[in-house]
């Protein structure tokens, strides 16, 4: 079995030589707390994103959640006008934040749901169907907030979440944290994580093996969506608003950050501390890119490039690692 611990240590490398040339080039400035915390409280909308990404790219069979970031939107904006329609944020803003909280992880959940449903029940190709439910999921948050940004406010609680610290590290981070560790702690520890796992390395065998294929496959796109309402409750809770088109660069960087950590778009391999790695690696690069004054555009090209840069270099391994075997491929 393909071990994790080469890739592990580059992403490690590529973190620490990144604080390296961040201290250097900002005198000092790139490590300040102020600028570390600010990274630390970017960093889990994103995250939360490019987990849902690995669990669905593990799942093989061309798996891929593309409906991440307006599944996220969607939650936001669909339990802001829920919630404010019979909860003010100014007035009971403890019970407005649980409430919005519900009611996006809720929303979260039922679209990842119905993402594993279609691709298990009626045998979608996932890359198509998730295309298909992005656009689904975007024209709902359009259709609910007549394509305007619909204002959450400031209620203590979600405010806290969003851009509160506890012991110096932010709060959003630290939940981002647990979370990850949850679903390592899923996929190595219960019979879902084998399941999928083998799944992705070889449906056939999963299969005549009488493995609960169908759900497997809707428990891992629920559990990406589900992760895509915390990541909606993260946005709502940095900001003051929610819209139906925010981030919409961050499918292409959760792919980037899944491609980065190793995980195989063949499937059946993939593990969350080197997302997580990855995911602060990727932070740490735009900060960087911001500290040169480098435009958006500029950043989303430099992630396109990278993104094919990975892949291309995963792709040139993979094929190394092949070609004194192709006899095992006529077995």
């Amino acid at each position: 079995m393909r071990t994790t611990g080469g890739q592990l240590f580059m992403l490690v490398v590529i973190n620490a030589a990144l604080l390296v040339v961040g201290a250097l080039i900002s005198g000092g400035t790139f490590l300040s707390p102020f600028n570390l915390q600010s990274m630390a409280g970017q960093l889990p909308e994103i995250g939360f994103l490019a987990i849902g990404v690995m669990l669905a790219m593990c799942a093989g069979n061309g798996g891929i959640d593309l409906s991440g970031i307006a599944l996220a939107n969607l939650s936001g904006v669909a339990s802001a006008i829920i919630v404010g329609s019979f909860l003010s944020s100014t007035d009971n803003e403890t019970a407005f934040s649980i409430a919005f909280i519900a009611v996006a992880v809720l929303t979260g959940l039922i679209g990842g749901m119905f993402n594993g449903l279609l691709i298990s029940r009626l045998n979608i190709t996932p890359i198509l169907c998730t295309l298909g439910t992005q656009m689904l999921f975007t024209g709902i948050a359009v259709v609910l907030s007549e394509g305007r940004a619909v204002a959450v406010g400031s209620p203590e609680l979600l405010s806290d979440i969003g851009n509160g610290l506890f012991l110096g590290v932010p709060i959003s981070f630290l939940i981002f944290i647990g979370a990850a560790g949850l679903i390592a702690a899923l996929l190595k520890f219960t019979p879902f994580g084998l399941w999928l796992m083998l799944m992705g390395t070889n449906p056939k065998a999963a299969t005549f093996a009488g493995f609960p294929k169908a759900r497997v496959l809707i428990a891992t796109y629920a559990t990406s969506g589900l992760l895509a309402g915390l990541a909606g409750v993260i946005i709502a809770a940095r900001n003051v608003n929610v819209k139906w088109d925010y981030g919409t660069s961050y499918l292409l960087i959760a792919i980037l950050i899944a491609v980065m950590a190793g995980v195989r778009p063949e499937g059946g391999y993939g593990r969350v501390i080197c997302v997580v790695m990855a995911t602060i690696a990727l932070q740490l690069m735009s900060s960087l890119l911001n500290f040169g004054g480098l435009s958006n555009f500029v950043r989303d090209f430099a992630w396109g490039a990278l993104l094919l840069t990975f892949l291309a270099v995963g792709r040139y391994n993979v094929v190394g690692l092949l070609t004194p075997n192709k006899s095992r491929k006529l077995v």
